[in-house]
């Protein structure tokens, strides 16, 4: 025998942003809850409005099922004492219990119970224990802390199984039959006879109890009051949900607010729309921002919604005034004079104020542009656009709106006639690049971003301040994700190992400048080894320092320790955010290691060239046999020592001629192609090795008994791994 199941939970208002997240703690709770009693319901279905979560679980069986328990005790021979604590466990006598090979064993018999007294116990304890993001207490009872938690003040359960009322009592509060309609459309109390007529009583009564039906309504009304007016719907999911978080009788209403607002940038317009009045926000047949705006009401109003819009509407009005207002106000202001109030912003205690941060980015984005990193790219501007890039954090606008940082900079930067480029920088140096972005990738745009992630990594790495586990409070992940974007997606050209190193040195020398910037990148670059990202002993520093001599007065090598320090961890750091990122467009995560691990390649295009045709080599038949070749020459030279410089006397075999002919051809194209950047006929070289391993293997005896013998093919093997090796370590390739 089975029924469903009815819960109810009426509350005040819950908050919008709670309610999916309730709904679905509402569900796992209750399962959880019910498994560990031995039930299972053949399925849930959650609601949840302002002032209820519910849940209807449907076909749950009228009884538990009768179990037996086996436990394991103490051996026989084991102290009093210690039978003593299992009798009390088990709650059994020493007569009933079972001596197998001198243990003792209990068996525990649990009869059936009635779900109703297990529902009992199960809904207070999941009320008690809910999750909620944030929870309070009331009335008298709040004076101690034993009282009950809950979102906002909880006013009534509806707990009813098949017909039957699961009595229970929470707080003060018992389960009933009745719940309460809409507040304004039904006042009095209903009684609800079960789950079958849950939902169709409350929907007489104006409360549609299924989120999903409310944002469905809201949406399609929505969209049709548009089309009515000549209008288009600017679809927002998130809107739509909060909307029927909010109502549970929601009715879209159209109104229309002065069309000499729109003279204010339309993003400032639809954040107050959207954040303030969560109102929609509509475009007309051009694609430009209409003087109009959808509001949902809760209620069916008896002059159709008139007053509510014009209230609605002199709401926004005033919004929109001061909006307004802010505008002309900043920009009675250069951007210029703007930030000079940044000295008095702190950017971070240990990095000093948001002005020192601007310094620095602007003498990076500089040097940058002069270096031709990023083509194409006035220093002038460069310099311009950084000295200017938080200077609108300090007004009015974005004050108000704190979303519209960056994009408020360009369009003042527009109003002062600055250059267009400038402006465009501005706008996009907080968006995202890649092809779901909606970044410009215009030159100037890309050094501006580039230098203020670059600057932000850093620095923040130099004072200690990383990433731990979960935790990033300062979005260095996202920072660097955001610098290997830009160095993918518009081809940039450079050494991120030099740059690191360079710029970690000069934040602890405080010499940072464009002349030394260029001096310490250079000469870093000139030492291939300092490639390599896993370098950690001391003597590689003053290999580093020999090199540097001259340029590092010695006073400073102190500082060149950490610099080299700091720049192994972000390296290796950026090495992990760009498998993130590879990883989630189907780049494989051991194909960059295996790329990586070389130590010849931080010029992040070509590693990912070299990367992609790896992928698709290895994908390959020719790739699959290489691998599995090259894997059985790595386990046999694991195994013996290689000797260089054997010239044996005997006469090789006709396999071994074929492959040190085949290798000897496959390396010296390997090493032209490489030269060339054409990864692909790279691939092609080393495929070519295939047929000629195979055939090693299958013609001779790698470990002979002569030595010689043994030798030269331990010798020849090593060659054939040296050669693969060129493209990546394809001993950390798996599959």
């Amino acid at each position: 025998m089975s029924a469903d199941f009815l819960l109810e939970l009426r509350c005040e208002e819950i908050p919008a942003r709670m309610q999916a997240k309730a709904s679905e703690d509402m569900a796992r709770l209750f399962s959880e809850r019910l498994a560990e009693a031995g039930l299972k319901a053949e399925s849930l279905t959650s609601y949840v409005t302002p002032r209820r979560l519910a849940l209807i679980a449907h076909g749950l069986p009228l009884h538990t099922q009768a179990v037996s328990e086996e436990f394991k005790g103490p051996r026989t021979t084991a102290p009093e004492q210690a039978l003593e604590g299992f009798l009390r466990k088990t709650g059994l006598a020493k007569d009933q219990l079972e001596d197998r090979d001198g243990v003792w064993f209990a068996v525990v018999e649990k009869p059936g119970r009635a779900t109703a007294d297990v529902l009992a116990e199960a809904i207070p304890a999941i009320i008690r224990a809910f999750p909620w993001p944030k929870s309070m207490r009331w009335g008298v009872a709040s004076q101690t802390t034993e009282s009950l938690r809950w979102v906002r003040p909880l006013q009534g359960i509806v707990a009813i199984l098949g017909e039957q009322l699961v009595e229970m009592e929470v707080d003060g509060i018992r389960s009933g039959y009745a719940t309460a309609g809409h507040r304004f459309h039904h006042a009095g109390e209903i009684t609800i006879g079960g789950a079958a007529d849950y939902v169709e009583k409350l929907r007489a009564c104006h409360v549609i109890v299924d989120q999903d039906e409310r944002k469905a309504l809201i949406e399609s009304r929505a969209k049709a009051l548009a089309a009515d007016a000549s209008y288009e719907l600017i679809e927002d999911a998130g809107l739509v949900a909060e909307n029927a978080g909010l109502t549970e009788w929601p009715v879209p209403l159209l109104g229309h607010f002065d069309p000499d607002f729109l003279e204010v940038p339309s993003e400032v317009i639809q954040l107050t729309l959207r954040i303030n009045q969560k109102y929609f926000v509509l475009r007309d047949k051009a694609g430009q921002l209409a003087p109009a705006f959808i509001c949902t009401a809760n209620i069916d109003a008896k002059d159709g919604g008139a007053a509510i819009v014009a209230g609605n509407g002199k709401v926004l009005t005033a919004r929109l005034s001061d909006a307004r207002f802010f505008w002309e106000q900043d920009k009675k202001t250069k951007l210029a004079d703007h930030a000079k109030k940044l000295s008095r912003i702190t950017f971070h205690e240990k990095l000093g104020t948001v002005a020192d941060k601007v310094e620095r980015v602007a003498k990076l984005a500089e040097w940058l542009a002069n270096e031709g990193i990023v083509p194409n790219c006035d220093p002038a501007l460069a310099r311009q656009a950084a000295e200017l890039c938080k200077a609108d954090l300090v007004t009015e606008m974005v004050g108000e709106f704190p979303e519209l940082q960056g994009l408020m900079g360009g369009y003042y930067a527009l109003e002062e006639h600055l250059d267009s480029d400038v402006a465009d920088a501005l706008t996009n140096q907080y968006k995202t690049v890649g092809p779901e972005g909606n970044f410009s990738g215009r030159p100037l745009a890309v050094i501006l971003s580039l230098a203020d992630k670059l600057d932000t990594l850093v620095c923040f790495f130099a004072v200690d301040e990383r990433p731990t586990g979960s935790k990033d409070p300062y979005a260095l992940r996202r920072a660097a994700l955001g610098v290997a974007s830009l160095i993918t997606q518009y081809n940039l050209r450079f050494s991120l190992w030099g740059l690191l190193f360079a710029l970690a040195f000069d934040f602890y020398a405080k010499q940072r400048s464009p002349v030394r910037l260029r001096v310490v990148t250079n000469e870093f670059n000139k030492l291939t080894a300092w490639s390599q990202p896993n370098f950690n002993n001391g003597s590689n520093s003053e290999q580093l320092m020999h090199a540097l001599n001259g340029i590092i007065e010695p006073q400073y090598h102190s500082e060149l320790n950490r610099a080299l320090s700091i720049t192994v961890e972000l390296f290796n750091f950026f090495v992990d955010r760009l498998k993130v990122q590879q990883k989630e467009i189907g780049v494989r995560h051991d194909l960059i290691d295996a790329v990586f691990a070389l130590g010849v390649e931080d010029d992040l295009v070509l590693l990912l060239d070299r990367v992609r045709a790896l992928q698709s080599f290895i994908e390959t038949p020719d790739g699959t046999n290489l691998l599995a070749g090259y894997r059985r020459a790595a386990n046999i030279l694991k195994k013996e020592k290689v000797e260089v410089g054997i010239h044996p006397s005997y006469g090789f075999e006709p396999a071994e001629v074929s492959l040190m002919k085949d290798l000897a051809l496959a390396e010296a194209k390997a090493v032209e192609f490489l030269e060339k950047e054409d990864y692909e006929r790279v691939m092609a070289a080393l495929a070519s090795l295939r047929a000629p391993i195979d055939a090693f293997f299958e013609s001779v005896i790698v470990n002979d008994p002569e030595p010689a013998k043994r030798a030269a093919r331990l010798a020849l093997l090593e060659r054939v791994r040296t050669a693969v090796h060129k493209v990546a370590d394809f001993s950390k390739i798996s599959g």
